[in-house]
C-alpha cells in the first residue's frame, strides 16, 4: 500500500485528490495539510511514501517548504503541484528536491500515473515538458534574465509582474516591506530592469504573469 500525504490550502481540492487517490488500488491517503508551516510539523513526527505538494500555499512559499522537507526526509519522494505552467517552475523545483511536477489543470489525468513513477524511484514531468526539455537541450540559447534570480526573487518578480503593491507582497509572503524593497532592488538590478512597468512587460512577454 502506497501511503499518501496531500499538502494543499483549499479543502475541496484535497478532497478531490483524495477521491482520484483512493478510488486507486493500492493507494491510500494518510493525512492532509493546508499549509507549509502544518505540513512541516507533521513531517518531523510521521512518516510517509509520498507528498504531493501544492507550490501557492499562503505564507511560506512553496519552494522554501519544498527545500527544507527535502532536506529533513532526503529520501521521500515530493510530487509538486501546481496552477503555474511547467516552464516557470518545474526546473526551480526539481533543483529543490522535487521528484515530480504537475500542473492542476492536468491533474486528473495525470496524478496516479505521477504518484506511481516517483514511489518507484523515476521523476515525473508531462510529456510535453519533457519533449520541450529535449529541444532546448539541443539548441544553443541564452539563459533568460529571471533565471539568475533566487527562488525567492522569481516569486515576488511573478508578484510584481501580476500587479502586487509591495504592502500586498509582504503580507501574502509574510515579511516586511523593507525585505520586499531589498528583493525588488535586487531584481531590477540582476535583470536591467528600471521600473515595475518594465517588470511587469517583462514577466508577460515571458508568460510569467
Amino acid at each position: 500500500m502506497t501511503n499518501v500525504f496531500i499538502a494543499d490550502d483549499h479543502s475541496i481540492v484535497r478532497k478531490g485528490f483524495r477521491q482520484i487517490i483512493e478510488e486507486t488500488p493500492n493507494m491510500s491517503v494518510i493525512g492532509e495539510a493546508g499549509s507549509g508551516d502544518e505540513v512541516l510539523t507533521k513531517a518531523r513526527t510521521e512518516n510517509w511514501d509520498i507528498l504531493v505538494l501544492d507550490l501557492s500555499m499562503p505564507g511560506r512559499g512553496g519552494l522554501d517548504v519544498l527545500q527544507e522537507l527535502h532536506a529533513m526526509k532526503p529520501r521521500m519522494p515530493i510530487l509538486v503541484l501546481s496552477m503555474h505552467p511547467e516552464d516557470q517552475y518545474a526546473v526551480r523545483t526539481f533543483k529543490a528536491g522535487a521528484s515530480g511536477y504537475v500542473n492542476k489543470e492536468s491533474a486528473v489525468e495525470e496524478l496516479v500515473t505521477a504518484i506511481q513513477k516517483v514511489v518507484d524511484g523515476g521523476r515525473y514531468v508531462s510529456p510535453e515538458f519533457a519533449e520541450k526539455l529535449a529541444f532546448d537541450l539541443t539548441r544553443n540559447s541564452t539563459k533568460a534574465l529571471h533565471e539568475a534570480l533566487s527562488d525567492r526573487e522569481y516569486r515576488v518578480l511573478c508578484m510584481l509582474g501580476a500587479g502586487k503593491r509591495v504592502s500586498e507582497i509582504a503580507t501574502d509572503l509574510i515579511i516586511s516591506v523593507k525585505t520586499v524593497s531589498t528583493y525588488r532592488a535586487r531584481i531590477l538590478e540582476k535583470m536591467n530592469l528600471t521600473s515595475n512597468a518594465e517588470i511587469i512587460r517583462y514577466t508577460i512577454e515571458n508568460n510569467l504573469a
